[in-house]
């Protein structure tokens, strides 16, 4: 079944619309939605190794685009929108506490969870919550959205072949570890935040 998926998920990325599902993805990635857009960027760099930067530069955008989306929610709208999102993800209890302490290190914060599998969504919300000086927000995003779509096309690039075939041979292993990844990013942000 992993393998069906993987193979229609090969198959989609060589869609003529692929690369406005990624940067839909990407955008809502960076608000609201749980799923990265790794999803998306890995089979659509493997399946067309030419437009890897292209579609880097895509989830970079759109996802810092999303970023400016979930600062507007925490800025403009959280006590309608912004506090059932971080309490649909539990986060409620230690966001106060939270927030206090952010803007004094929101740079890093906005870097480190924009670059690691930590929910960028939370940070994007809290940025707004605590009004970040946006210009910071704003290159901060750029610099970790763009080092992580930009690593992880330029590996796919290089090692081309030899790192597909890897995630062929090893599908079943990258899909639980990816898998534990992303639910160690809410777990860490759960006792984080």
């Amino acid at each position: 079944m992993l393998r069906r998926l993987y193979d229609w998920t090969m198959e989609l990325a060589r869609h003529r619309y692929a690369a406005w599902a990624l940067a839909g993805v990407a955008f809502i990635e960076s608000s609201v939605f749980p799923i990265p857009p790794d999803v998306m960027l890995i089979p659509m760099a493997l399946a067309e190794r030419a437009k890897a930067w292209l579609y880097a530069a895509i989830a970079t955008a759109a996802s810092v685009i999303g970023g400016l989306a979930g600062y507007a929610i925490g800025y403009f709208l959280f006590e309608t929108i912004g506090q059932p999102l971080i309490a649909l993800y539990g986060y409620t209890e230690a966001f106060e506490s939270f927030a206090d302490r952010y803007n004094e290190w929101g740079a890093w914060i906005v870097f480190i969870a924009g670059t690691t599998p930590f929910p960028y969504k939370v940070i994007t919300i809290a940025s707004g919550v605590t009004a970040l000086d946006l210009g910071v927000f704003i290159v901060a995003s750029v610099l970790a959205r763009g080092a992580r779509f930009f690593l992880v096309a330029g590996l796919l690039y290089w090692l081309g072949p030899p790192i597909r075939d890897f995630i062929e041979r090893y599908l079943g292993l990258l899909a639980t570890l990816f898998v534990v990844l992303l639910v160690g990013g809410f777990v860490v942000a759960k006792y984080l935040v």
